[in-house]
């Protein structure tokens, strides 16, 4: 099978992607033009030329070559894996350019969200994909279309709309039409966490599931915490009260007002209790994997080690092939190196972002073609039609 890009039909006649009607223009930034040409195709539109370069400090500059007033605008731009911060502020800079050049609507088509896995607050850190969103919004940004966000609660941080379509269909389409045997198979969940959405795979195909359970966590895992290092830790401000002044405190107190000592439960500590620290378990498999085929799936791919250590416990367990599969490829660092001298067999991916260079260097990488899905998108969006058909079957676990 040859490294290019898939493109795979749905099992339905999903779309009948057609030409926008009325003053559509589309923008394209520097961080996917391949894509975003795609979907121009798609459209029978020709993107808007832009010029967008550097001074010699590196500040951004944006010029557009074509008026924008009273018409809808779409900035296509994604999360990019050399320079992430480079193709948000090329993504910021044309939502303002827009804003002030008078553009009815401006809608940011941005196939991966970056900074999507900070979504959480860590110890003295900061949520920052809400400050992303905030960013966006405040550029000019008036509807947001994005694809598999990491953690969907992210929807709730725009002051905006946010359509989050799904890839599913599309990589349940490459099992089922280039996996042969795709019902020997077993949809395997790297970690726990996973579970619902290698749930979800299965029950679609049909097939059993297996849980890879007990991998050591890194620090920017979700549910990480190491503990304080400080030397004031505030553990010792104020001081604890004596037990009976304690019990005295956190007394019940009884209809007539005096305390009920008999309602009181001692936990036998005299200050806050402390957490106990988790044991990680050995690595192991919950599932019968022997004499199948393995299909791990995620939402990215970008260290990984953990899907390296999932596939030679796998092999160890009787797997006979291992897929990875995931709806955004980053692959950063050294990780085309690390699958092919892995036991992975192949890895697929589709192009919300580019990864031509990773697949130079390793051809166990395939692509699958989702420009149809964001073409489709746009074309309801500005034809003011119902997005809810792209959304058909899509459950909370996709």
């Amino acid at each position: 099978m040859s490294s290019e890009v898939i493109d795979l039909p749905l099992h339905s006649p999903l779309m009948n992607t057609g030409v926008c009607n009325g003053d559509i223009m589309i923008l394209a930034g520097n961080s996917h033009p391949a894509l975003a040409q795609l979907i121009a195709e798609r459209l029978d539109r020709k993107l808007v030329e832009i010029q967008i370069g550097k001074f010699a400090n590196k500040e951004t500059q944006l010029e557009i070559m074509h008026s924008l007033r009273d018409r809808d605008v779409y900035i296509l731009q994604t999360g990019g894996i050399m320079d992430v911060n480079n193709s948000i502020m090329e993504l910021l800079v044309m939502a303002y350019a827009c804003k002030t050049s008078s553009a009815r609507n401006i809608i940011g088509v941005i196939p991966y969200l970056p900074y999507s896995k900070q979504s959480k607050m860590r110890k003295r850190g900061c949520i920052v994909s809400k400050l992303l969103a905030k960013m966006m919004c405040k550029a000019g940004l008036t509807h947001i279309i994005t694809m598999d966000l990491h953690q969907k609660e992210i929807q709730g941080f725009f002051d905006c709309p946010v359509d989050n379509l799904r890839a599913s269909p599309f990589l349940l389409n490459y099992i089922v039409e280039q996996i042969p045997d795709y019902r020997n198979s077993v949809i395997v969940a790297k970690d726990p966490a996973s579970c619902k959405r290698a749930t979800s795979y299965a029950e679609r195909l049909r097939v059993g599931i297996a849980v890879i359970h007990g991998e050591a966590k890194t620090r920017f895992d979700d549910d990480y915490e190491d503990a304080d290092e400080d030397g004031d830790d505030g553990r010792t401000s104020p001081p604890p009260l004596p037990a009976r002044q304690q019990g005295r405190l956190h007394s019940s107190v009884s209809m007539s007002g005096e305390v009920d000592p008999s309602r009181i439960m001692s936990v036998g500590v005299t200050g806050v209790p402390m957490q106990a620290a988790k044991e990680k378990p050995p690595i192991s498999v919950v599932g019968d994997v022997g004499g199948r085929i393995a299909i791990m799936v995620d939402d990215m791919i970008d260290d990984v080690r953990s899907f390296v250590a999932a596939a030679e416990m796998l092999k160890e367990r009787g797997a006979y092939k291992i897929y990875v599969m995931a709806t955004h490829g980053l692959l950063s660092a050294d990780a085309p190196r690390l699958i092919e001298e892995s036991a992975i067999d192949e890895v697929v991916v589709t192009n919300t972002v580019p990864h031509d260079v990773q697949k130079i260097h390793c051809h166990k990488i395939k692509t699958v073609d989702v420009s149809i899905l964001l073409s489709e998108a746009i074309r309801r969006l500005h034809n003011k039609e119902s997005l809810s058909y792209l959304f058909r079957n899509i459950t909370m676990e996709d």
